[in-house]
């Protein structure tokens, strides 16, 4: 592996398992990533065989830390209870168990929307802000990452919270899937967004909420017609912050 690199981050998706060695003082690739079709059929041991391969591919020493970002709430010694876009074969698995037993090492698993919202906080939109930040994934769904003062509070589940009696699931109505789906505007979507995040405001009062997801590239047309008081900024780390918060959080794992 690249001397560059103090971590190597993977970040597992539906459809692609995307890794690199990341360097930890800038916050960025010490290496182009390489990707990976996820399974089609993606039980844990063949996601985890990919992860056995990318470790390979980057001749990753035993000694480095090494982060999976994965696509459900993670308890470390627990089993899965959820599994939404991988193979139902996850649930009732060890996650961490899975990957630390396929490679041959310790590995840290987090979930993905709070590695992206990790990697945001230390490295990208919110880097140095004190206080609450709530990072928010708009895609499919809405992920969302709970971090005070620099620590992360996991797996928390913001993106299906009660809108009104209506709504009973906000991502249902304001994730960035269903303005495609409905083929409305980015002021009416804006609207929506409105809801959704007035309501985290009501409930948190947070310092600086952060947008991610392949939407965020169109921020400037609709983050300024949020209309809410706390200061909501797009992120940056786009679709990297998932590997590079991934080996962070390892990084910090590995320290303690």
């Amino acid at each position: 592996m690249i001397e560059t690199a103090q971590a190597f981050g993977v970040d597992i998706g539906g459809s692609g398992i995307k890794a690199a060695p990341v360097n930890l003082e800038k916050g960025e690739f010490a290496e182009p990533r390489l990707k990976i079709l996820t399974p089609e059929v993606s039980t844990p041991e063949a996601v985890a065989a990919i992860v056995k391969q990318q470790l390979e591919h980057f001749d990753v020493p035993a000694d480095v830390p090494v982060g999976v970002a994965f696509p459900a709430p993670i308890k470390p010694g627990q089993p899965l209870d959820f599994m939404a876009n991988l193979d139902q074969s996850w649930v009732g698995t060890d996650v961490t168990e899975v990957f630390s037993q396929a490679c041959g090492r310790p590995i840290t698993v987090v979930n993905d929307a709070d590695a992206a919202g990790l990697a945001e906080q230390q490295f990208g939109a919110a880097k140095g802000q004190k206080g609450l930040v709530i990072a928010t994934t708009l895609g499919t769904g809405i992920g969302t990452a709970l971090i005070m003062d620099g620590i992360l509070v996991p797996n928390t589940e913001l993106g299906h919270i009660i809108l009104n009696s209506k709504h009973l699931d906000a991502e249902k109505y304001a994730a960035s899937s269903i303005k495609d789906i409905e083929g409305i505007s980015y002021k009416k979507w804006s609207k929506r967004l409105t809801k959704y995040y007035g309501l985290l405001e009501k409930y948190f009062n947070p310092d600086l909420i952060v947008i991610g997801g392949g939407v965020s590239r169109q921020a400037d047309k609709f983050i300024p017609r949020i209309d809410i008081k706390t200061k909501v900024v797009p992120a940056t780390l786009r679709n990297e912050a998932g590997i590079i918060g991934a080996a962070y959080y390892a990084s910090v794992k590995q320290q303690h």
